[in-house]
């Protein structure tokens, strides 16, 4: 403690500001409602009526910062985590958190094993050469 009766934080890199640690930003939570469709190349998207994330107060300023990049382009799990400097984990909390608020929706890519298959792609360009 100082002597104003005040602690004091000590940072190893002044550059490095605050440290907020990924449990502080989920409230402990490891998983969310949604996650089990969350795959890295799933893609979010802003809804439309989500115009102003940043007047909900029960809103990180991660989520409004996922809510806006997601605005300007739709982005991947993965795109997120790395454009934020997060973990997945956290990452997939919290687009969990606005996908319940109805704030975001979920793009999830196709499956495998429902893309048609390759000799039947290359049957129907080859019929649509033949015209």
């Amino acid at each position: 403690m100082s002597a104003d009766g005040q602690a004091r934080l000590h940072w190893f890199d002044d550059e490095a500001g605050p440290v907020v640690r990924p449990y502080a930003m989920t409230r402990g939570r490891t998983t969310s409602a949604a996650q089990h469709r969350l795959d890295l190349i799933a893609v979010v998207v802003a809804e439309p009526h989500a115009d102003d994330p940043e007047a909900d107060t029960t809103l990180s300023p991660e989520h409004v910062d996922i809510v806006g990049r997601c605005r300007e382009t739709p982005q991947s799990v993965a795109e997120l985590a790395a454009g934020l400097d997060l973990p997945i984990g956290v990452v997939r909390v919290l687009v969990g958190d606005l996908v319940a608020a109805d704030l975001v929706h979920v793009n999830r890519p196709v499956p495998p094993a429902e893309l048609p298959d390759e000799s039947i792609l290359r049957d129907v360009i080859n019929g649509l050469r033949a015209l």
